[in-house]
């Protein structure tokens, strides 16, 4: 298993040809690494794709405040957070071994996971090798393939946290 790395190595599991692919990059505050990719971003874009991702896995249900971000960063960055600035950092803690697990399995994991999906995505679609589709029905965005008639790309399906997702007190 590859080891791509969060300013610290994380456990991503992605295959792709990186032969011709560029970097996705919004700044150096944070690196996100993957084989040949090194994707590079500033403090808001992290912050705003990690609370997505939160989102995403079912979490969290909305919105986070600056201090529970901040939490946020801290788990995906250092896959724990060991002085918790907010009730969403005691959370995590609290439910630590609910969260955890093998690596492929654990929070820490699919935040990063989307993180960087998110980040390959959005430069596939700089680059034009992905179009943006919405589908006014469904409410939802996809991800389709210009050279291909525009054929949907399937991404693969996210465990939800919602269990053991954090709710504001």
């Amino acid at each position: 298993m590859a080891t791509p790395r969060v300013a610290q190595p994380s456990g991503l599991n992605f295959s792709m040809d990186t032969t011709r692919r560029e970097n996705y990059d919004s700044g150096q505050d944070f690196v996100l690494e993957y084989g040949e990719l090194r994707f590079t971003f500033n403090e808001v874009d992290f912050s705003e794709r990690c609370e997505q991702a939160a989102l995403k896995v079912g979490f969290v249900g909305s919105r986070l405040g600056e201090e529970e971000v901040e939490d946020l960063v801290n788990l995906v960055v250092n896959g724990e957070v060991q002085d918790p600035a907010s009730a969403l950092g005691e959370h995590v803690n609290d439910c630590w071994p609910d969260l955890a697990g093998p690596s492929e399995r654990s929070l820490v994991h699919w935040l990063r996971r989307l993180v960087f999906r998110g980040a390959w995505l959005d430069q596939r679609v700089m680059e034009g090798e992905l179009d943006i589709d919405f589908d006014w029905e469904g409410n939802s965005f996809s991800y389709v393939q210009p050279d291909r008639d525009g054929e949907a790309i399937e991404l693969a399906p996210e465990p939800s946290w919602g269990r053991v997702a954090y709710t504001p007190r």
